[in-house]
């Protein structure tokens, strides 16, 4: 599956106006599924090109496959392109604050009277409602949609290690467009596509919700939580690593006690049935970390997998760049920068027949394929250099 021809999305043409992660990921989520995605910068770049500390590595995570227009959309002719391309292209896909597009004469309604057959794929804070004025950050919707309430301490929101609603977000995006695709081919039409980070991060609590509307029980914090499990905990071993392991049934128990040599605990009465074990954690537990305190975790790993027990390392996200599941399997692929530079990259986490979906371009430099683009739209090589030189491309 190296050649786009191949893929499933072959032949459907992406515009994207996006920045930042949500919007990104949708386009690559479509760019990697096979869709022709042509994202367009201003003339000085994405801003998420330059962003330091944490957000150094989101350009080059959710932009691989794209090809790259830079246009001022401020001067009239650099919107006349982009509304050239987005009467022919299948899918417009934009992430900028309400009213934005609407501002610029790129909103749905309007794109729509050019290219009926057109998905517009809207990225926002929230769908159509009392709070759909509001700025939203991945960060503002984990506080305020409960998932930061979950993560932390009681009294210490703290939000996810990741950006899991811009991702998320930007995969239900793509999901809308593909479903708003195949609804294409019955009527002819195309149509807007909503998709937002707080209502994707209630998806997130939903279970805590609803459990407490079956049981009129608020869910506590995790760190606070009565755990359904006798053992589901964070052990810190010999040398100070530390490995998760989980005991999740009464066969489990058996073999965890036999695998450590705990033989008195897998006889003890008390401890027969998950339910007992998750009453006797005030005391078990201690008494677990006691003996576990000294006992390495590569030994441990090896008595745990050897019985089909759950168990994990405690990674730090770039150990993974050496895991050697991801490299067996393909889940880390070499991807090339502008810069020249050559890193690894994730890849979608699934496989088509068996094969998971390729890099085919890493992500572009500012401007890469301005002009192959405006060449497709009949543009001369003169009429480009001019536009260039009037500083409306880059």
């Amino acid at each position: 599956m190296s050649d786009a021809r191949e893929l499933p999305l072959s032949g459907v043409q992406v515009l994207e106006f996006t920045h930042m992660v949500m919007g990104p990921t949708c386009g690559m989520i479509l760019a990697d599924l096979g869709a022709d995605v042509i994202k367009v910068e201003p003339l000085q770049g994405d801003s998420t090109r330059r962003l330091p500390g944490s957000g150094t590595g989101f350009f080059a995570t959710f932009n691989r496959n794209k090809k790259s227009v830079a246009i001022d959309v401020s001067d009239p002719r650099g919107l006349e392109i982009v509304r050239r391309l987005a009467a022919r292209v299948d899918i417009f896909s934009e992430n900028f604050k309400s009213g934005t597009m609407a501002r610029l004469g790129l909103d749905y309604a309007r794109l729509s009277q050019l290219n009926e057959r057109l998905v517009y794929v809207s990225h926002k804070g929230f769908l159509p409602g009392p709070y759909e004025h509001r700025t939203a950050l991945d960060e503002v919707v984990q506080m305020m949609g409960g998932l930061a309430y979950m993560t932390g301490r009681p009294g210490d929101p703290l939000r996810a290690g990741a950006s899991v609603n811009d991702i998320m977000g930007g995969m239900f995006g793509a999901i809308g467009a593909m479903a708003a695709l195949r609804e294409r081919e019955r009527t002819g039409r195309g149509q807007e596509v909503l998709s937002s980070l707080f209502e994707n991060n209630v998806l997130l609590v939903a279970s805590h919700m609803m459990q407490y509307a079956l049981t009129g029980r608020p869910a506590a914090p995790m760190p606070a939580r009565v755990s359904a499990w006798g053992i589901y905990d964070v052990f810190t071993v010999a040398g100070g690593e530390q490995i998760f392991l989980a005991v999740v049934s009464d066969t489990q128990w058996q073999a965890f006690c036999d695998a450590l040599g705990f033989a008195d605990l897998r006889d003890d009465e008390r401890l027969a049935t998950n339910n007992q074990r998750v009453m006797a954690r005030s005391w078990l537990m201690p008494l677990l970390r006691e003996r576990l305190a000294t006992r390495q975790a590569v030994d441990i790993a090896q008595a745990f997998e050897s019985r089909g027990l759950p168990y994990a390392p405690i990674r730090a996200p770039h150990e993974l760049l050496e895991d050697p599941h991801l490299d067996a399997t393909g889940g880390l692929a070499p991807m090339p920068l502008p810069d020249g530079r050559e890193v690894k990259t994730v890849l979608l986490p699934l496989m088509l027949d068996g094969t998971r979906l390729p890099v085919r371009a890493g992500p572009p430099s500012v401007g890469a394929h301005t002009d192959e683009v405006l060449a497709t739209l009949g543009y001369t090589e003169a009429e480009v250099q001019a536009l260039r030189a009037a500083g409306v491309v880059a």
